[in-house]
């Protein structure tokens, strides 16, 4: 199989199956890792708290698996989130480590948490990632913690305060938002990190 989404034992793992499907390709949703091993590309999604996902994870043996993957790696929501090496979230959860930074909790001044709903990523740069989309386009987020800008950041997007809404280092990629609910826009993303 050449496309694998990781299971998280999160909630959007067939929505985000269906989404790339729709796109003409065809995924597994695993934890296997024979399977993991020889798949070309990897999702690493999301939803819930780091420290749930991060002891699936550690439980089924993944964590060096995923920092040692060679291929190209897109981590959605919180699965970019486990890209860093700690998050601030349930008094401090040590993360995979392969950005060395922390994720924050989102400090809004009047603003409710969680971030939910459409909002702008602003590029930093240009990237295949965002071929055919447009600068300041808008996508699907829901969250409360976040990866802060830094040299890996290739968007970012503002809640109150910026923050990393697209990031790369090497073959692993994040997004904050969720192509999978961002209707065409998250379709063309998912479509560049496939092709790419």
């Amino acid at each position: 199989m050449d496309l694998v989404i990781l299971d998280t034992g999160c909630a959007n793992l067939k929505s985000i199956k269906v989404a790339i499907k729709k796109l003409g390709y065809n995924s597994i949703i695993t934890t296997e890792p024979s399977v993991i091993l020889k798949c070309k590309k990897m999702f690493l999604p999301g939803v819930g708290t780091a420290s749930a996902v991060m002891s699936i994870l550690s439980e089924r043996k993944l964590i060096n698996i995923i920092k040692n993957f060679q291929k190209p790696v897109l981590g959605i929501c919180l699965g970019m989130q486990l890209f860093c090496s700690f998050s601030e979230e349930c008094y401090g959860v040590k993360t995979i480590g392969i950005i060395k930074s922390s994720v924050l909790r989102l400090r809004t001044k009047n603003l409710p948490l969680p971030h939910i709903g459409w909002n702008q990523i602003k590029f930093q740069t240009s990237h295949p990632l965002f071929k055919k989309i447009p600068n300041n386009s808008r996508f699907y987020f829901v969250h409360s913690y976040i990866v802060p800008v830094n040299k890996y950041t290739l968007s970012t997007t503002n809640y109150g305060v910026h923050f990393s809404s697209v990031i790369q280092k090497n073959n692993f990629f994040g997004v904050q938002f969720h192509p999978e609910k961002s209707g065409e826009i998250g379709s063309q993303l998912l479509k560049n990190f496939l092709e790419m």
